[in-house]
């Protein structure tokens, strides 16, 4: 109990309460439903008329069975009857009422014939309590069902008045001389409230006489049920408070310590979260943390990739700029050498091409990354699309007389990829066109379109082969390498930057798929890209 305590104490005073929204919430969440449920105990689970209305009918069986007895023994005469009051007193003695019902018996000129109360010689003895100061608790209960009964009262006054109405004795009277059965509700000369029923005392059809039974343990009941309630609902309240406390430091202060720790790598002060305990929860929020982390781990990786990429274009425009420098230097030398300064201004032009692709394919590297971060993804049927895309290479005559064919190994199926057609379709064309440079004069280019499976996932394949001299065994993963170049013999200085096939390798990770190449045994080489598909 006191380790529970301590937890409270802790969640109460710790500044979370005060300044987390959601610890806020969880606290009027829990709070709003205990609330709930002690004005729901306070009624009884019963609203107070219905009681009323219960207790009405009972008094009312009751007083016109007691008003009939008194009609059979105190009554006489014909044809007009009269009250003997003598004997409506004997009788009213003879019935031995509780303490908690009070019967009284009425002439017709409203003049008191008996009272079960003065006529009871019943004494009760007993100890009186002790006096003493009653304690917080006791005013805090019966303070809260004062309000209780006040909000409750307020809520469903109408109903309560429809069921029994407030009026005066005599306005009771008044109905039960008319031969009616009369019930009000008010408060006796000893303050308590009571339910009075009054039937007329009838001999035949005539009324001789009005019986009166008052019921006033009404409010004792129901303040008895509620003290018995008390303990349960301090239970309750206890409860309530504790999980709120144990709620704040299991959720709002695991995020307060997430939002510092991400200020912290948005301030640059660290770069990762470090919130280990966090991070290993098996709920939501340690889903969150890792969630997190992992994008902070992507965050950094792609801001190192950025920087190793402006090195690395740093690097590969500092060549062709460095050549372009020693050969205008060297030209103001050999000015009167005409064939050296024709070869040098060739070189120099060969440069500025080489500069112009860099520049150009470094231009599409980043429009085709901001491309794949801000358009979403589609599906793609992506027979259709690989055959677009071919069919560009028909419309447009290579200079070295390269044909590019298509072949659908899939036999039609419609299978489809989901993706973004620009940077895919990039991809499709890099690798054309990379096949295209290697091939020999007139050769040929296939394009075709496998399916296949990993696992239970249906995959598709696209395949770009040529007849050229192929890749070097350990070249094959270098060559997806940024700004790696091999350019065959014959190929023209200048028209590869080395950004294709790494351009193709990002794409197609974006995608969840992978790249590849191999060396064919007939010769050339072979692209495989693998995708998901549906």
């Amino acid at each position: 109990m006191s380790e529970t305590v301590r937890i409270l104490k802790l969640g109460l005073s710790s500044p979370i309460l005060l300044g987390s929204r959601i610890a806020r919430l969880i606290f009027a969440s829990n709070l709003a439903g205990l609330a709930v449920l002690i004005i729901g105990a306070m009624v009884l689970n019963e609203m107070r008329a219905s009681f009323v209305v219960s207790k009405k009918q009972d008094l009312v069986g009751q007083a016109e069975l007691l008003s009939n007895l008194v009609a059979e023994s105190a009554t006489y005469g014909q044809p007009e009857p009269s009250l003997d009051e003598a004997l409506a007193l004997e009788t009213l003695s003879s019935l031995s009422l509780p303490l908690t019902l009070r019967g009284k018996i009425f002439a017709l000129d409203t003049r008191l014939v008996g009272d079960s109360y003065f006529m009871s010689d019943r004494v009760i003895v007993g100890n009186l309590p002790p006096l003493k100061t009653p304690g917080r608790l006791t005013v805090w209960s019966r303070g809260l069902s004062e309000w209780a009964i006040g909000l409750l009262d307020s809520l469903n006054a109408s109903r309560a008045g429809a069921a029994v109405r407030t009026q005066t004795f005599s306005e009771e009277f008044e109905q039960a001389q008319l031969g009616l059965v009369a019930a009000s509700q008010r408060f006796n000369d000893r303050g308590q409230r009571i339910i009075s029923v009054s039937v007329p005392i009838q001999r035949v059809s005539a009324v001789v006489g009005v019986f009166t039974l008052e019921s006033n343990d009404i409010d004792a009941i129901i303040r008895s049920e509620r003290a018995a309630l008390i303990p349960f609902i301090a239970v309750a309240i206890l409860v309530a408070l504790i999980t709120s406390a144990l709620l704040t430091l299991g959720i709002a202060e695991p995020l307060k310590r997430l939002a510092a720790a991400a200020d912290d790598i948005r301030a640059g002060k660290a770069q990762h979260l470090g919130l280990p305990k966090v991070s290993q929860r098996h709920d939501e929020i340690g889903q969150l943390a890792q969630s997190v982390e992992a994008m902070t781990a992507a965050l950094f990786d792609r801001i190192q990739a950025n920087e190793s990429f402006a090195a690395d274009v740093a690097h590969e425009l500092k060549n062709p700029l460095t050549s372009i420098r020693s050969a205008v230097e060297t030209l103001a030398v050999v000015q009167d050498e005409p064939e050296t300064s024709a070869r040098l201004r060739d070189v120099m032009a060969k440069d500025v091409l080489r500069l112009d692709r860099l520049i150009t394919d470094i231009s599409n590297a980043s429009r085709l990354e901001a491309e794949m971060t801000r358009i979403p993804s589609e599906l793609l049927d992506i027979g259709r699309f690989v055959r677009d895309v071919v069919a560009t290479y028909d419309r447009v005559e290579s200079k070295r007389g390269v044909r590019v064919v298509f072949e659908d190994l899939t036999l039609s199926a419609g299978f489809r990829v989901r993706g973004r057609e620009g940077p895919l379709g990039q991809v499709v064309r890099n690798l054309i066109d990379n096949a295209c440079s290697f091939s020999p004069e007139g050769g040929e280019v296939t394009v075709s379109l496998e399916q296949t499976r990993n696992g239970a996932e249906p995959r598709i394949r696209i395949l770009v082969e040529d007849h050229g001299p192929g890749i070097p065994d350990d070249k094959l993963s270098q060559i997806f390498d940024r700004f790696y170049t091999d350019r065959p013999a014959g190929t023209e200085f200048g028209n590869n930057s080395g950004l294709g096939l790494s351009i193709v390798a990002q794409i197609v990770e974006t995608h969840r798929g992978t790249v590849k190449a191999e060396n064919r045994q007939s010769g050339g080489a072979r692209f495989i890209v693998e995708l998901p598909a549906t």
